[in-house]
């Protein structure tokens, strides 16, 4: 089942207090990032994060959700409608996440 455009404006709308969020779409689904880094995504108007240390600190009782079919498990954000909390969040995970890789760019010969 893919993700209603309208979930994923009612989350942008929870996050538009946080500088730097984009999305991108996939398959029917949104990829979530927030300063550069992959943080979680919309999937079956589910917001899932990744389950790093702060992540699940701030969300000790969060179950934990497939986004699809051979993914790894995520955390499913439950308070959405709590804005400070979910900038709380995403700030927590984005400290802790790496920064992207820089992409290699192929050499033509």
């Amino acid at each position: 089942m893919a993700s209603k455009k309208e979930y994923l404006d009612y989350i942008l709308d929870q996050l538009s207090g946080l500088e730097d969020i984009s999305y991108r779409p996939m398959m029917g689904e949104y990829i979530l990032y927030y300063q550069g880094k992959v943080i979680g995504g919309i999937y079956d108007d589910r917001f899932l994060i990744k389950p790093v240390k702060s992540v699940r600190n701030l969300m000790p009782d969060a179950p934990y959700e497939l986004p699809y079919e051979g993914a790894g498990k995520m955390l499913l954000v439950q308070e959405t409608d709590n804005r400070e909390f979910l900038e709380e969040l995403l700030n927590a995970a984005a400290a802790e996440l790496p920064a992207p890789a820089k992409r290699k760019r192929a050499v033509k010969k």
